[in-house]
C-alpha cells in the first residue's frame, strides 16, 4: 500500500515537473514578486486623477510584450520616469530605470526604488550599473534610459550618450524611442512644483523599434536613435492640445517655438 502511494507521489511530481519546467516557474516570478511596483503604479494613477491630467498615449504597441528592450526617452521633468513607465503599461510591461545612485540613498525614495528593481547609477562606478542593466535585459526585462543624462532646461533635445545603444547591442535587444511633452509643466528643474488640479495635458509618443546590430558603430546607432526621438518629440508638440494662457505662461515652451524657455546655449552659459 505504502509502495503504491510512493509511486503515485513520484508520478505526480514527474507530471508537475514536466508541465512546469524551471524556466516556466521562473517566468511567473516577476509578476508575483512585484509587491512594490504595482502599488506605486496605483498611487501614481490616483495622483494623476486628483490632478485631472489629460494623458494621451500613442504607439505603445511598439513596446514588445515579452523579452528585453531598452526604452529611451527625452528628459524634461523630474516625473518623466513615471510617464515613461506609463507608456509601457498597455503592453503589461514594467520598466526598470537607470537612475542616480543618490535617489537610492534617500530614506523615502530609496526603499521604493530598490523594491521596484530600478538600477542605481554611480557616476564613479558606471560599469557596475552597466553590468546590472545588461543582466536585466538578458533576463527579458525592459530597461529605461534617459540618454541626455540630465533634465533639458531648454526643453529641446540635448546630445545623447551612447550607453543605451551599447546596452542594446550587447544584449541583442531593440531600442524603443519615446517622447514626452507637458511633463515639464508639473515639475521641472528651476521651477516650483505644480501639484494643483490644473488639468495639464501630457502627450506620450512611442516609436517603432530601432535595431542595434552588434557590428555597427554605437555612435551611428545613437545618432539614428536621437533622430527618431526628435521626430516623436515634434509630433508630440504638434499634437499638444493647449497653448500658453498668457505671456507669463510661456516659460514651458522652447524658444524656437516662440516661448520664453532659455535656449540650449543660454542654459550652458548659466552653468
Amino acid at each position: 500500500m505504502g509502495h503504491h502511494r510512493h509511486n503515485a507521489e513520484n508520478l505526480r511530481l514527474r507530471n508537475f515537473r514536466r508541465e512546469n519546467p524551471p524556466q516556466a516557474l521562473k517566468k511567473g516570478l516577476p509578476q508575483m514578486a512585484e509587491l512594490v511596483y504595482r502599488p506605486v503604479i496605483g498611487a501614481a494613477r490616483t495622483m494623476f486623477k486628483a490632478l485631472d491630467l489629460k494623458i494621451d498615449t500613442q504607439g505603445s504597441e511598439h513596446i514588445p510584450k515579452t523579452g528585453g528592450a531598452v526604452l529611451v526617452s527625452n528628459h524634461i521633468s523630474y516625473l518623466d520616469f513615471i510617464f515613461t513607465g506609463l507608456g509601457a503599461l498597455p503592453q503589461k510591461r514594467l520598466v526598470r530605470f537607470m537612475a542616480k545612485e543618490s535617489v537610492f540613498r534617500h530614506k523615502i525614495s530609496g526603499p521604493l526604488m530598490r523594491g521596484m528593481k530600478h538600477i542605481p547609477v554611480d557616476r564613479n562606478q558606471g560599469e557596475d550599473a552597466y553590468a546590472h542593466a545588461l543582466r536585466s535585459l538578458r533576463s527579458g526585462e525592459i530597461v529605461g534610459v534617459f540618454p541626455e543624462a540630465t533634465i533639458s532646461q531648454s526643453f529641446t533635445l540635448k546630445s545623447f550618450k551612447s550607453g543605451a545603444a551599447r546596452l542594446a547591442q550587447e544584449a541583442g535587444v531593440p531600442l524603443i524611442p519615446m517622447a514626452l511633452w507637458g511633463t515639464q509643466r508639473i515639475w521641472t528643474k528651476g521651477r516650483p512644483r505644480n501639484f494643483k488640479r490644473s488639468h495639464i495635458p501630457i502627450t506620450i509618443r512611442v516609436g517603432e523599434p530601432v535595431e542595434a546590430p552588434a557590428d555597427q558603430y554605437a555612435g551611428a546607432i545613437t545618432r539614428r536613435l536621437r533622430e527618431r526621438v526628435q521626430e516623436l518629440l515634434e509630433a508630440a508638440q504638434r499634437a499638444y492640445p493647449v497653448r500658453p494662457k498668457d505671456a507669463s505662461d510661456t516659460w514651458w515652451v522652447p524658444a524656437h517655438l516662440g516661448g520664453t524657455a532659455p535656449t540650449a546655449a543660454e542654459v550652458r552659459e548659466l552653468g
